[in-house]
Order: structure tokens, then C-alpha cells, then sequence
């Protein structure tokens, strides 16, 4: 079985194939990016939700290449600006997707601020060999930190901080991440439904 996930972004596919082969090792789908299946160009990500966004990356492909398609449409939400950044998470600070930008600009507008409560969100979209949608939702809640900690991940994983393990994302190591992040909640959904058919 052939999957396309609709992205480019390196360190997402690895962490997305990560995840999806420790969920279903004994028969884990042949995972294919963008650049794989000649998909040129960018997908106009101009939803209002993560749902929206989500489905608009997986169709544009699916529509391309006729396989089954996922694509992930993820970010932070923080509770004391009105959940920005959002679905703007990766172009926060500008168009060229920056992460140290963001994040720079995050802790800015959280300068002032008592609550520091956020929460990541992932969607992902799946159109099945038959062109029909499928949306899983996955959650994770934390704090974002006043400085960055830790080398490790990508994106706002150095300032986003989980009480539980008193460690930011960027500090937890791949293995811990990958069980309890937003995305992996979101896989594991995606997952039980490749193996039973059923959406939870």
C-alpha cells in the first residue's frame, strides 16, 4: 500500500513515518512525499480552521496523483492572545516560515502576560483510494516557556513546555514526543482506522 503525505517539510515526514511505523510495524504502508510523486509547487493553504487547511493539502494531491493522500495541518494555539498563532503558526513572523522568528515574535506578545497556558493542535486529513475524507484531531496541552530549552525538535518545540515531564517539547527526545504529542494523538486515530476501517 502506497500513501502520499502531503508535505515537504523534512522534519515533519520524519516524524509522521516515525510514528506510523512504530504504530503499524508489521505492515506499514509505503510512505511517499511530495517530491516523491512530482508534485511541483506550493498548496495554497487558505482555510479558516486546521480542518480546512488540512483538507485542502490532502485533496490538491489526491486530485494530482489519484492515491490515497494525508496530509497534516498542525500549530500552537495560545489562550492569552485568542489562540494565535493558530493556523498562522508557521507563518507567524512573515511568509518565510522562520522558526526562530516565531518564536522570537511568540514570546514577545506573551511578554506581558500571567497566562501562558497553550495547547498544540493537529489535524490530519485522509482521502482514501476512493477520494472520500477522513479527519482526525489530536490535542496536546502545555505552557510556553519565557526562553527556549532544549535542541531537539522543530518548530515552537523549544518554548512549549509539558508540566507532566517538566520538559519542553525540543527536551523530551524523539521516543517520548512521538507518544504524547498532538500529531501522535492524531496518528493513532489515523492509524486504528488504516488497520480496522472504523473512525473513532
Amino acid at each position: 500500500m502506497k500513501i502520499v503525505i502531503s508535505s515537504r517539510n523534512k522534519k515533519k515526514i520524519h516524524e509522521l513515518r516515525e510514528i506510523l511505523s512504530k504504530s503499524i510495524p508489521s505492515d506499514t504502508p509505503q510512505i511517499l512525499s511530495l517530491d516523491d510523486i512530482g508534485f511541483e509547487g506550493d498548496v495554497e493553504e487558505n482555510g479558516t480552521t486546521f480542518e480546512e487547511n488540512a483538507l485542502i493539502k490532502a485533496k490538491t494531491v489526491f486530485d494530482f496523483c489519484g492515491l490515497p493522500v494525508f496530509a497534516d495541518d498542525s500549530g500552537i494555539c495560545v489562550n492569552a492572545l485568542n489562540g494565535e498563532p493558530g493556523i498562522y503558526s508557521a507563518r507567524y513572523s512573515g511568509e518565510e516560515k522562520n522558526d526562530e522568528k516565531n518564536i522570537d515574535k511568540l514570546l514577545e506578545n506573551l511578554n506581558d502576560k500571567a497566562d501562558r497556558s497553550a495547547y498544540f493542535v493537529s489535524v490530519i486529513s485522509y482521502i482514501d483510494s476512493n477520494g472520500k475524507p477522513h479527519i482526525f484531531r489530536g490535542e496536546c496541552h502545555g505552557t510556553v516557556t519565557s526562553e527556549r530549552m532544549g535542541e531537539g525538535g522543530f518548530g515552537y518545540d523549544p518554548v512549549f513546555y509539558i508540566d507532566e515531564y517538566k520538559k519542553t517539547f525540543a527536551q523530551l527526545g524523539e521516543e517520548i514526543k512521538n507518544k504524547i504529542s498532538h500529531r501522535a494523538v492524531a496518528m493513532e486515530k489515523f492509524t486504528r482506522f488504516l488497520m480496522s476501517g472504523t473512525e473513532i
